[in-house]
């Protein structure tokens, strides 16, 4: 008997926000299949306010405001049957979240919950990366986002543990990532790798998922440190407009892919990583896959 569901993820970064929906299909004996249905996203960069100022900008409220209006009726015209929103960096820091988060709650009818970068991070390594990765090899698994990134060490198929760190591509166009911070990230990196022969990196995030489909790889098959250094260094020879214009990148986009290079590059090189694989899942991802299990777990009780 065949069974679909719809579910959504609102996912509330420091650069973008994004509304995925998904289809969950699920049969008899057989595994469940959770298909993207749509996904939109909106680049309001919370970041920029939170990580400058300490609060979100009037402009800036209104426009989440409109935003969340909007993906409320998509949700409504879908028809689906669960959702959850999730914030991250840029509101956990802001100092006027909660009231915002209630005048969203208010006007949309949509419930925010604020998680920390430790939770963040699980749900991330919880998007069933089994079907991506190799039972019997260690990854670094990294997730760029506008105001951190999170970072997890599988071996063998177990996630060993998860760490978020404030190195964001938002902050660090606003130069406000101190070189602390980049020297506690180094010596994270280097202290729970060095244990393993052999470790390749998983990357998540929109940046390096542009990057993967411009360099015309085959799914599941990975970057190379080189490709990755060269492909660096040709975005610094191009201006932000040149980036637009010739290299054919949204205006969003254009300027945070340098920073987010910059922090996968940093996590190859101090992991001694060769490769990068990109399996192009994220946050709302997980989102979606945690919903469909606690459904699932309270089924089964």
């Amino acid at each position: 008997m065949l069974k679909i569901q719809k579910f959504a993820a609102i996912d509330i970064g420091s650069n973008a926000v994004r509304l995925l929906i998904s289809n969950i299909i699920e049969q008899d004996d057989e595994p469940t299949i959770f298909k993207k249905n749509s996904l939109v996203r909106v680049p309001i960069r919370l970041g920029a306010d939170v990580f400058l100022k300490g609060e979100i900008s009037e402009y800036n409220q209104e426009r989440m405001i409109d935003t969340m209006k909007a993906f409320s009726l998509i949700i409504k015209s879908h028809g689906v049957t669960r959702y959850k929103a999730c914030a991250t960096s840029a509101m956990r820091e802001a100092k006027n979240s909660a009231p915002l988060s209630e005048k969203i709650l208010e006007t949309c009818g949509i419930s925010i919950e604020t998680i920390d970068g430790e939770e963040e991070a699980a749900i991330i390594a919880a998007t069933d990366l089994q079907s991506f990765i190799n039972p019997n090899r260690t990854y670094l698994y990294v997730d760029v986002g506008g105001g951190s990134t999170e970072f997890s060490i599988i071996h063998n198929g177990i996630k060993k543990m998860s760490r978020s760190f404030k190195i964001g591509t938002v902050r660090l166009l606003n130069d406000i990532v101190k070189s602390e911070t980049w020297q506690e990230l180094e010596l994270w990196i280097k202290e729970n790798t060095k244990q393993y022969d052999k470790i390749e990196l998983i990357g998540s995030g929109g940046n390096i998922n542009k990057i993967f489909k411009i360099s015309g790889k085959d799914i599941g098959k990975p970057l190379t440190y080189f490709y990755l250094t060269s492909y660096y260094k040709m975005l610094q020879n191009y201006s932000y407009e040149e980036r637009i214009t010739k290299l054919n990148l949204n205006q969003d986009r254009a300027d945070v892919i340098i920073p987010a290079t910059r922090i996968y590059l940093s996590a190859m090189k101090w992991s001694g990583a060769k490769d990068i694989y990109v399996p192009k899942i994220g946050l709302s991802d997980g989102i979606i896959k945690s919903m469909y299990y606690e459904t699932v777990s309270s089924v089964v009780v």
